[in-house]
Formats: structure tokens, C-alpha cells, sequence
């Protein structure tokens, strides 16, 4: 399939379950600045009804961000050392969101080998949602950005990956069972 002109991810791409939402990124770009990459992998949290979820035991100041539109760069602060970047799904109130797990460098590649000096290989620069919000100077500057019309968002040029593998989630204690990672292979 060849490639086309990318096109910025609307509002309406987003309003759908993170469930749906997560698989249907993987090949997408994240554009920072003059940074670019492939999404590679993703995992999904479904609001307050997944207990896995920031959103489980209702709206705070942390994680008010999941509970407004879809389309929304929900950004947290992790163990003391780590950005975690999601992207805010479903309607208005729901709390959904797909965690970025990490993507492939396209573009920017020097800057982000800057911000993250101990990565070996290009692969490794954003191999893990904590590597990718550093390789891509995500933090919590960016929480509550409107991907859908910001400097900063998501495009489709038309890639699809050949193959999708789904995955429980990791890193996580309650809702294991779901199968709610998704990452490319190949």
C-alpha cells in the first residue's frame, strides 16, 4: 500500500471505546516539533469501569484530563521519574484513554538521541511509554493538549502495519486479564 500525505487524526477517530481506538493507532505519527515516529505499541484503558484504570475510583485532579473530550493528550507523572503519555477516547465523561507504549523514530532522530544519551540502538529511543515521552519531551507542560488542533497531534499516511498482536497489559496489578495491548510485529 503506498504511502499519502499525511492527515491530522480528527475528533471523531478518537470518540470511540480506547479498546477500539488503541489497535487502529498503531502506524500512526506523532509529530513533536521537528520529531516524527511510528506507533508501535499501545495499551487501552477503559474508564472507570476497567479497574486498571487512572479513572477507577472516579475523577480527581490527577486524571481530570480522561473525563473531557476525546482527542486530548493526557500526560502523568510516574514512580518520581517517568512521563507517561495517553491519548484521551470515548465521549465526553468516560475516562477512556490508550497509553502511547512506544513507537519507531522517523524524523528528529539526532535531537532525540540528545534527550535520551544512554539508549544504544535507534530502536531503544522510544521503546516504553517513559523513553518515548522523553525522546519526545512529553510532559506535564503538555497534559489537556488538544492533539486535533495543537502543534503537536497524530496523522494517518495510510501505512498499516502487516501484523497486530494483542497483549495483556503489564505493568499493572488489577484487570490483568484483559487483552488490551497491542503491539506491531515485523
Amino acid at each position: 500500500m503506498g504511502v499519502s500525505k499525511p492527515q491530522r487524526l480528527r475528533r471523531a477517530f478518537f470518540a470511540r471505546h480506547s479498546s477500539v481506538v488503541a489497535p487502529d493507532l498503531l502506524g500512526k505519527i506523532l509529530v513533536v516539533g521537528s520529531c516524527r515516529g511510528r506507533i508501535t505499541e499501545v495499551e487501552a484503558y477503559g474508564g472507570t469501569d476497567d479497574a486498571a484504570s487512572h479513572a477507577a475510583r472516579g475523577q480527581t485532579s490527577r486524571n481530570t484530563v480522561m473525563f473531557g473530550p476525546a482527542g486530548v493528550l493526557y500526560v502523568y507523572f510516574t514512580y518520581g521519574m517517568h512521563h507517561c503519555a495517553n491519548v484521551v477516547t470515548g465521549a465526553v465523561g468516560d475516562a477512556q484513554a490508550v497509553l502511547l507504549r512506544g513507537l519507531e523514530p522517523i524524523e528528529g532522530v539526532e535531537e532525540m538521541r540528545l534527550r535520551r544519551p544512554r539508549a544504544r540502538r535507534d530502536r531503544d529511543l522510544a521503546n516504553g511509554p517513559g523513553k518515548l515521552c522523553a525522546a519526545f519531551d512529553l510532559d506535564l507542560r503538555h497534559n489537556g493538549l488538544d492533539l486535533t488542533k495543537s502543534d503537536i497531534g497524530l496523522y494517518d499516511d495510510g501505512f498499516a502495519p502487516a501484523s497486530v498482536v494483542a497483549r495483556p497489559r503489564v505493568g499493572i496489578s488489577k484487570a490483568v486479564d484483559l487483552r488490551w495491548r497491542w503491539i506491531t510485529t515485523g
